[in-house]
């Protein structure tokens, strides 16, 4: 039996339900055994502008999604348009009949720069400005074509119902999308009529029409398609495997991990954590991590930081999450809280900047942002996970070396693995271990919170804590809290918030730090969210006999510049992957090795990257037929 690697697509206005339908497809494969790496894009609008979600499925662990697309379900003429080109031979693309005589200049909400370039193409080959002309395209270069009357179908459902619902209601074209699909790759039906009604489970009526809907319009594929090339049928399901989406992995990583308090302020794409965490704050973890976890929306970022700084005061594991704008209103109380040695952990979504940039875009902006936040000299720890599995385990790290190094710890997410949907290993609460440092329980004699100590790390008091008396200022203090601007005081005090930074390097374990996938002539070095694109690119170069090395940064500061080095001593050619415009890791390197990357693989689109743009771009590079920058500019 040869390997399944299916990508499917399916696109409709912003509100449509695309995101809905995509879930359905998504949970239906993952019950039937496969690997799923899904991924949505939509613009920064409630209503209306194109919405996307490409979910990649196959028989092996994957890490990425890829450029060719499969299969492609439409319900409107937005996504024809933008993605015909995707669809690659031997693939299929399912669409309303009814929008064939549809025009470019018909849809709005195509922005000029890509109608121009539309119209060039299919110039280019003689062909209409419509679905018709796009669809002929497609079909020349070996793509089937799944004409449907999505209007025809609803009708026919209310007539065999009884039910006079149906006809007319377009919101339900979504269902008929995803199941027209499942049918035409023969997918087992009895697992999207439970999926959908497990979605649906609180809403038994909504239930039973929609799996009505998507009953009909499964073996309506099934009886009218044939010939189509690609199938999935049942295969084994590994045991333990779960399907999650991004910020549930920082999420469930601060419920295990004993975080109880995190105000915010909304903002794209990290509020998804946050109000995923609101709807689940009662707790039930593990017997010894009781509770529930308060959640409270600010009236702003400068409040729901203050509000985390006073959640730590009390001894409370506290944290918050933003995104770039967010985080940049947070660093006058960052600094407060680096003078006054309070350990909080900020998760950093990052996105498409600069100012609001692209708001519901990916990037990975925010480096060297994380890494200088804030006026004068504190310490701090700047911390990025590479997956979503990671990130649930990196979460609770995170969290103990905010504590055990009294220093606010910014965990750099972004917006790629926020809208990712995986399966990977369930995760397990019990490998997250609790480590609150030097957080006293019982003080007797005299305290002072910020005595010096040889490790540069003062016994930390909570508020209400008997004889544990602290004052806190933002200005310069001696031991016990009081404002002082005595010089030689002042240099001590210094002196010892900054020596941490050693103390961070030591204590932290090298595979914390970073992650070697190998060293070769050839090494990577990056960072967060790429990590996956790389690590599927590496494996389809490895097919073709060429090997190339891959070390995934995540302590980024202080930076491990003794451990790296180590790692690339017999390194000839380093090759630095992120997607930002300047190459910021690079930057950090030749700051911190003393030595210049070679080539850089950037994308700054606001699209996530794939393994395929990866991957083209190293086989150049080896082929030494690469340019020093080379920018992928995949993604619609």
């Amino acid at each position: 039996m040869s390997s399944v690697d299916f990508t499917w697509l399916i696109g409709g206005p912003q509100g449509s339900g695309v995101e809905s339908a995509a879930n359905i497809f998504s949970q239906v494969c993952a019950e039937m055994g496969y690997q799923i790496f899904g991924k949505r894009e939509f613009y920064s609008n409630i209503k209306g502008e194109h919405s996307y979600f490409t979910v990649r499925v196959a028989d092996k662990k994957i890490n990425s999604n890829v450029n060719d697309v499969n299969l492609m379900a439409s319900f409107d003429a937005e996504t024809i348009f933008r993605h015909y080109d995707e669809l690659i031979s031997g693939g299929g693309i399912i669409y309303d009949s009814d929008l064939e005589e549809t025009k470019t200049d018909a849809v709005h909400t195509l922005d000029a720069p890509f109608k121009e370039r539309l119209h060039k193409e299919l110039e280019s080959k003689n062909k209409p400005f419509t679905i018709a002309g796009v669809l002929e395209i497609a079909k020349e270069n070996g793509v089937k074509l799944f004409p449907v009357s999505f209007k025809t179908i609803l009708e026919t459902l209310s007539e065999e119902t009884e039910n006079p619902r149906f006809r007319g209601l377009v919101r339900m074209y979504n269902v008929i999308g995803v199941s027209l699909s499942l049918g035409l790759v023969k997918m087992p039906p009895d697992s999207l009529r439970k999926t959908i009604g497990s979605i649906f489970s609180k809403k038994p009526e909504i239930a039973k029409i929609n799996q009505e809907t998507a009953n009909y319009s499964y073996n309506y594929a099934t009886a009218k398609f044939e010939n189509f090339n690609h199938t999935l049928p049942e295969t084994e399901k590994e045991p333990q495997t779960i399907l999650v989406q991004g910020f549930q992995g920082t999420a469930l990583g601060k419920m295990a991990c004993g975080c109880r308090f995190q105000p915010y302020y909304p903002i794209t794409p990290a509020s998804d954590e946050s109000v995923f965490l609101e709807t689940n704050e009662i707790l039930d973890v593990v017997d010894d991590r009781p509770g529930s976890i308060a959640v409270i929306q600010a009236e702003d970022e400068i409040c729901a930081m203050g509000m985390t700084i006073g959640g730590a005061l009390t001894g409370t594991r506290s944290a918050t999450c933003t995104s770039g704008p967010g985080f940049a209103l947070m660093m006058e109380m960052l600094g407060w809280a680096g003078m006054n040695e309070v350990p909080i952990v900020i998760t950093n979504y990052q996105r498409s900047g600069p100012s609001t940039g692209l708001p519901t875009r990916h990037g990975q902006d925010d480096l060297l942002f994380a890494i200088f936040a804030g006026h004068g000299d504190f310490p701090k720890i700047v911390y990025a996970s590479g997956d979503i599995e990671e990130s649930f385990y990196d979460t609770g790290n995170c969290f103990n070396y905010a504590e055990i190094f009294q220093v606010p710890l910014i965990h750099l997410m972004d917006k790629f693995l926020a809208s990712s949907v995986i399966t990977c290993k369930r995760f397990d609460p019990q490998k997250i271990s609790i480590n609150r440092g030097k957080l006293l329980e019982k003080i007797d004699g005299d305290y002072r919170r910020f005595e010096f100590t040889d490790d540069g790390i003062s016994p930390r008091s909570r508020l209400g804590l008997d004889n544990g008396i602290f004052w806190n200022t933002g200005d310069e203090s001696d031991e016990t809290g009081h404002i002082t601007e005595d010089p030689i005081l002042r240099v001590k005090m210094m002196d010892k918030r900054m020596s941490r930074l050693d103390v961070i390097l030591k204590e932290i374990p090298d595979d914390d730090k970073a992650k070697s996938f190998g060293i070769e002539e050839y090494t990577i070095i990056s960072w967060g969210s790429a990590k996956g694109p790389i690590l599927d690119a590496l494996e389809m170069l490895k097919k073709e006999g060429i090997s190339i090395g891959f070390i995934q940064l995540k302590l980024l500061h202080p930076f491990p510049s003794d451990y790296v080095n180590s790692l690339l001593n017999d390194v000839k050619t380093i090759i630095d992957i992120e997607a930002n415009h300047s190459g910021q890791l690079g930057k950090l390197f030749k700051q911190n090795i003393g030595r210049d990357v070679d080539y850089f693989i950037l994308k700054y689109s606001g699209r996530a990257m794939t393994s395929t743009e990866v991957y083209d771009s190293l086989k150049k590079i080896v082929e030494n037929k690469a340019n020093k920058r080379e920018v992928l500019m995949h993604g619609a």
